[in-house]
């Protein structure tokens, strides 16, 4: 039976991502959904973007954008830095791509562009980065960059009261229009979860994979999900973006 599986954020953390994708014993047969920020934080940044580009050539893949791979490719574009992205592992990112051919960038930049903004399924499925800010949904949405930049939308699913009912007019209407949504971009570890974590209809999967978390793989179906180990033990000698 075909499957879909859901990935959360990657942060560069290729030895992670190989290990989780094992544990889920991924086939020819599923459909793996990428939701972004493959990139700024381990020192596998270029190999993991290397190995994605191969990987679907063998895999259905929906590669999601996420606003780090978008600050990396404005850098491999302009060659000229984001600032706030030298602190949040763009610095770690650019030491990385220091011996990386000029033939290999340009295949990066070619993966980065073609980045999908989200992906709707034929259940109502909603798969972005980070999130969407209009009441009517995602062909509303005024600004492209919310899809990989918002995080209003989990932080209202987060701190929503669990006992309102769907009904009441004061359920959030972002929350009313697809069956299910799934994002990343904000580790659940800042709430104390270590795992891919459900609020309201929203899915988060990212579980901190850049700081002192893991990778995970979600079955949207039957919600098994896998793990990586910690990229901290992964990558022993590197801080990530523990800094």
């Amino acid at each position: 039976m075909k499957r879909k599986l859901v990935i959360g954020d990657i942060h560069g953390g290729l030895k992670g991502l190989k290990q989780v994708l094992k544990k889920a014993e991924i086939t020819e047969n599923d459909l793996l959904i990428f939701l972004g920020d493959y990139v700024d934080g381990w020192s596998d940044t270029p190999n993991t973007l290397d190995f994605l580009i191969e990987l679907k050539k063998k895999f259905n893949c929906i590669f999601i954008k996420g606003n780090h791979d978008v600050l990396l490719l404005n850098w491999l574009k302009s060659n000229t830095p984001n600032p706030k992205w030298l602190k949040h592992g763009g610095a770690i990112t650019i030491k990385n791509y220091a011996n990386i051919s000029d033939k290999t960038k340009k295949k990066h930049i070619k993966f980065l562009e073609n980045l999908l903004t989200y992906y709707l399924d034929d259940k109502k499925r909603l798969f972005l980065h980070a999130g969407f800010t209009h009441v009517r949904g995602i062909e509303n949405e005024t600004h492209e960059d919310m899809f990989y930049w918002d995080r209003t939308l989990w932080e209202t699913a987060t701190a929503m009261d669990t006992n309102l009912c769907i009904n009441s007019p004061l359920y959030p209407k972002r929350l009313k229009i697809y069956k299910e949504i799934y994002i990343g971009h904000t580790p659940t570890i800042h709430i104390n979860s270590p795992f891919p974590t459900k609020k309201a209809c929203v899915w988060n999967l990212d579980t901190g994979a850049a700081f002192t978390g893991k990778i995970s793989v979600l079955d949207i179906d039957t919600k098994e999900f896998w793990q990586s180990d910690v990229l901290t033990s992964l990558y022993s000698n590197e801080k990530g973006r523990n800094i």
